[in-house]
């Protein structure tokens, strides 16, 4: 189909030019369902993007709208700050027994804003307080959010730059083949922190993405996360897990880090957490670590109980059975064909894929060739996202409810798209 752009006057006029995603998408979107987006003049475009990983169960999921107009029409609460509420309650015993228990996870839950940077920042603040220590490591490539404490622990230097001062108290090291299998996993790490010259602040924590996100696609192998996680154990710090993108089912199993069987000191969550787009974060812990006193970490909007409505429901109805976890991996291995296909057909710049469950990427070696492969399936009417340092990797996100028929129209776009851009 050919797009043509819409009139965006007001947008272009009134909002401000930190705007991003419209510039690559130029519709006006007015519907959703499923994993369907359709703008204001009637096009439809398939969805591999996918709220930014906010919407795993799809567009206006009819199960979790239904229970949502359900709470609305009877005059719920939708503001409760931390109040005890039944919504909150519903949640709480569902996410308990439906993910906790199952897995033998111990963690105490925190509502710590609306955001996964509200989540990460408090993460944050707790590991230093537990451990009386400044420093916090992360990897390169990481991603964390776009407050100051997250900006620290990211990697990415044109995000970093936005800040405007000094972002202290972070120290990065290289993640998971970061150095092409030339030096063992964390000897360089294991150095610093053994060397009384080496200069490094014994840090309070690591933190970590499984699989970085907005860094690439970059996909920790699960003996290194497990290294990791025994680093950590030995060197008395504590360990995070950044799930925000990659937890509630995007890899497979409900948390990214359950392949490696590793039991992380704070994991955070967002994004999929209430399952229908609605802001809202956790970060979870060790009971232990509760040291908070009331009201020391806080938010206007850390109890949006609307969210808690359709969290309970995407719970019950997706992760209370294990079916969704086959699903994910089922339709993983649909994409990794496709993408082996694509790799196997090209010529000259031949691409290559990485991935788990229902996150892929595809990168070339022309920096370029990305963007102008996502801005290809626009115009075929698939939505599709880049993401690494420079914008050099496809990234693939579809919504995990998404039809086998749905993936398949979705890949034979990419497919065509790559291509088109030859």
């Amino acid at each position: 189909m050919t797009i043509t752009p819409p009139a965006l006057s007001v947008f272009e006029t009134l909002e401000s030019e930190v705007r991003s995603y419209c510039r690559g998408w130029p519709a006006v979107f007015d519907r959703a369902q499923g994993a369907r987006l359709t703008d204001e003049d009637g096009h439809s475009y398939l969805d591999f993007f996918a709220g930014a990983g906010s919407l795993n169960y799809g567009h206006n999921n009819p199960v979790l709208k239904r229970a949502l107009i359900d709470y609305i029409e009877r005059d719920g609460i939708t503001h409760g700050l931390d109040m005890a509420t039944t919504a909150k309650r519903a949640f709480l015993e569902s996410f308990q027994n439906v993910v906790l228990r199952p897995r033998d996870l111990p963690y105490k839950v925190m509502f710590p804003g609306p955001t996964g940077t509200n989540a990460v920042e408090s993460a944050l603040k707790l590991a230093r307080k537990v451990k009386g220590r400044e420093s916090i490591v992360s990897f390169t490539n990481a991603f964390h959010g776009m407050s100051l404490g997250s900006l620290a622990v990211t990697g990415n230097a044109f995000k970093r730059a936005g800040a405007g001062i000094p972002l202290v108290h972070g120290t990065p090291m290289p993640f998971d083949n970061y150095l092409d299998g030339q030096t063992p996993d964390f000897l360089w790490f294991e150095r610093l922190l053994e060397d009384q010259g080496s200069g490094l602040n014994k840090p309070a924590a690591v933190i970590v993405e499984t699989i970085q996100g907005e860094g690439g696609i970059n996909v920790a192998h699960p003996d290194w996360l497990r290294a990791l996680a025994d680093l950590c154990r030995r060197q008395d710090m504590l360990l995070i897990v950044d799930d925000i993108q990659m937890g509630c089912g995007r890899t497979g199993a409900f948390f990214s880090f359950e392949e490696a069987g590793i039991t992380p000191d704070i994991v955070t969550l967002s994004k999929s957490i209430s399952g229908y787009g609605l802001p809202m974060s956790l970060c979870l812990f060790n009971p232990e670590l509760d040291i908070w006193e009331p009201g020391e970490h806080n938010g206007t909007f850390r109890g949006n109980n609307p969210a808690f409505v359709t969290a309970t429901a995407a719970l019950n109805t997706y992760w209370a059975d294990g079916q969704m976890e086959k699903q994910t991996l089922a339709r993983g291995e649909q994409v990794e064909q496709a993408l082996l296909a694509i790799s196997t057909e090209s010529t000259g710049d031949i691409p290559t894929f990485r991935g788990r469950g229902l996150v892929w990427g595809l990168e070339f070696a022309d920096k370029q060739r990305a963007s102008a492969v996502c801005a290809r399936a626009f115009e075929l009417g698939l939505l599709l996202e880049t993401s690494g340092p420079q914008s050099e990797v496809v990234k693939l996100l579809p919504p995990l409810t998404i039809t086998a028929d749905e993936l398949d129209e979705g890949l034979r776009t990419v497919a065509r798209a790559v291509r088109d851009t030859a």
